[in-house]
Parts: structure tokens; sequence; C-alpha cells
């Protein structure tokens, strides 16, 4: 098994700083199989409301059918964007994974944005059955 870094930070204060300054950023998630229908979703306690995860659902038709209208190739991820909060969607090799960050995240370059796709990709899901916070829903 690989391990792979966090993502630098932007700035001292980033949430991005390290896995336990991402995980505590992380206020639900949700995990889509290849078809992009809804397989888990995980809660916490400062946040339980789903409603996002519809947005991403959405999103994620809307790119399966750009892709294939397009015949593009490839997808790395996708940020939605919202008031207080962003939700990441990421294609990992068995599905898509979506957190919800408990602020907007904005990655200084795209090397940035890749590192933090690849933690998503290499992230243990078993840590969210494990991890008290995370509430399946």
């Amino acid at each position: 098994m690989t391990t792979v870094k966090a993502p630098e930070p932007t700035e001292k204060s980033s949430p991005l700083s390290s896995q336990d300054a991402i995980l505590n950023n992380i206020l639900g998630v949700a995990i889509f199989d290849l078809s992009s229908l809804p397989k888990e979703y995980y809660i916490t306690a400062e946040n339980n409301n789903t409603n996002w995860v519809q947005l991403v659902f959405q999103a994620l038709g809307l790119k399966s059918l750009l892709m294939s209208s397009l015949k593009l190739e490839g997808f790395m991820h996708i940020s939605i964007g919202f008031s207080q909060q962003t939700a990441i969607v990421v294609r990992t090799k068995d599905d898509y994974v979506a957190l919800l960050m408990r602020e907007p995240i904005l990655f200084k370059d795209v090397e940035q944005s890749d590192k933090f796709s690849q933690w998503v990709r290499h992230f243990e899901q078993k840590l969210l059955r494990q991890n008290s916070r995370f509430i399946p829903a």
C-alpha cells in the first residue's frame, strides 16, 4: 500500500495541511459507484444535511452526458462551490468519492489540486467506518 502525503497548504492555516486537518474539515462524505449512483453517505454531528449529495449526483450525471456527447476522455475531479463550503468529487479506481469540506477550498495551482485528488484516491474508506466522527446516513 502506498502512503500519500497530504497536499501542502497554501497558507499556514490551510485546512489541507495534514491528513488530520483534512479529516477534521470534512463535514460529509458520499460514495457513488462508477454509474454515478449513490452507495454510501456519511454525515457528522456538525452537519447532518445530505442535500449537497443531490447536487453531486446531478453534477456526475451532467459530466457523463457531456463526456459521451463530446467524446471526451478522462476525469480528474469536480469542485462545487457553495456559499460556505466546497464539495469535491474525485474518481477513484472503483467509485467516486465526494467530500463536503467545511469551508471553500481554493487550490493555488494544478499541482496542489492533483495532490489533493491523489490523496482522495488513496484515502482508506475504512477510516470513515472506524472514525466515530463520521455517522452512516
